[in-house]
């Protein structure tokens, strides 16, 4: 997000209608990034294309609401239609909540897009290789 170049990859299945249509008439989106200006900016333009928008501060805390982290009952998985992820972010990177969420049986068809505001070309080559290198 922000300035500069950017990873903007996307892991999974296409974003479809009938994904959409079984939560309701409206996507429900899961973004996060650790910059509260980057995720608000992406929530307006969500909400602004009639979307239903859950955001996190970190991965950690989407897990958790994903039903795959610490602080959440195993079993129970909060439904959403797409993932918006920071690439970088502290702790758990976006990278690695793509993992995380391709290895979840429930959630590995949710599509996943990682997004970057990183304007360095050697960091973004290498992430685009990892997301690449993905096995999902």
């Amino acid at each position: 997000m922000g300035e500069g170049g950017g990873v903007a990859g996307s892991c999974g299945n296409n974003f479809s209608e009938d994904m959409a249509m079984e939560l309701g008439d409206e996507p429900h989106v899961l973004a996060m990034d650790d910059n509260l200006i980057d995720r608000k900016l992406v929530e307006k333009l969500l909400k602004n294309s009639s979307c239903k928008v859950t955001t996190t501060e970190n991965a950690s805390r989407a897990l958790d609401y994903l039903g795959l982290g610490n602080e959440t009952l195993k079993g129970t998985v909060s439904k959403v239609n797409l993932i918006i992820t920071d690439y970088c972010m502290p702790g758990i990177t976006g990278y690695e909540l793509l993992k995380k969420i391709k290895e979840s049986s429930l959630l590995k068809e949710v599509p996943v897009v990682i997004i970057s505001s990183e304007n360095i070309l050697t960091r973004i080559i290498s992430a685009w290789r990892k997301v690449l290198r993905c096995s999902c």
